[in-house]
């Protein structure tokens, strides 16, 4: 229970990142560099707060009414908290010690095959209730355009977690410019190939995360690219929810 591991921040009351109430931890650090994502300051792994287990259990207690009886738990995001296997899986064991859900919100953008890192994983995934996996572009190529590394290592974690049998939400961020309609329509031929897959969420790219770029004296990598419009995401949405409606 004394394990720590630097944390950006915590949210007390979250309602997007999962099922119900949720306690939601950000992990620090990330090894993709998405062009629309609106937490740069979650990148470097060495910065946040050093926070123990103990630490973040004794906050969950309190407000562990409100979580139950809402049927929610906790969701570990990020950063990318697969950069955290040991500290997810003394959480999540601690969670499971006291009845709470486990969620981990992850684009899975450092899972390996590698012996090392699969021994912890499928560790984790003895306490982990629901993933939410980002899949932020279907094309190898634009994929890496978009987040500075390819996806195939990406899709070989989805279909890790459908041979474990965990269930999944898929998320992904809609930007017009970026997907085309055969873009999605071989992201919704993906996401239907895989057993496991219980909802499926557009999330809208928005700009809300600029003023962090200037904060940070980074320049924003999508200056004058506009947020999809509501006929946009509901076209998105057609194609890759299919027979999940």
């Amino acid at each position: 229970m004394n394990m720590t591991t630097r944390i950006h921040s915590t949210e007390s009351f979250g309602t997007v990142d999962g099922p119900g109430i949720r306690y939601v931890v950000f992990t620090q650090g990330c090894p993709l560099r998405c062009k629309f994502c609106h937490n740069p300051d979650t990148w470097k792994i060495n910065e946040g707060n050093e926070m123990s287990v103990e630490e973040i259990m004794s906050d969950v207690r309190d407000y562990l009414p409100f979580i139950k009886a809402s049927g929610g738990g906790i969701t570990v995001s990020g950063g990318e908290p697969l950069l955290h296997l040991d500290f997810l899986i003394e959480l999540f064991k601690a969670c499971k010690e006291i009845g709470v859900h486990t969620a981990i919100d992850t684009a899975g953008g450092c899972f390996s095959r590698s012996l090392r890192f699969m021994g912890k994983l499928d560790e984790l995934m003895k306490y982990t209730n629901l993933v939410l996996l980002d899949i932020k572009h279907i094309d190898p190529e634009k994929h890496k355009w978009l987040t500075g590394m390819s996806n195939e290592h990406i899709l070989d974690f989805a279909r890790y977690l459908a041979d474990k049998h965990i269930p999944v939400w898929i998320r992904h961020v809609l930007v017009p410019s970026v997907d085309s309609e055969e873009d999605l329509q071989k992201t919704s031929d993906f996401i239907h190939s895989l057993p496991n897959v219980e909802k499926i969420e557009i999330l809208p790219y928005h700009k809300l995360g600029v003023y962090k770029y200037e904060a940070l004296g980074i320049d924003y990598p999508l200056k004058g690219v506009e947020p999809p419009t509501k006929e946009q995401v509901a076209h998105a949405e057609q194609i890759l929810k299919r027979e999940l409606q």
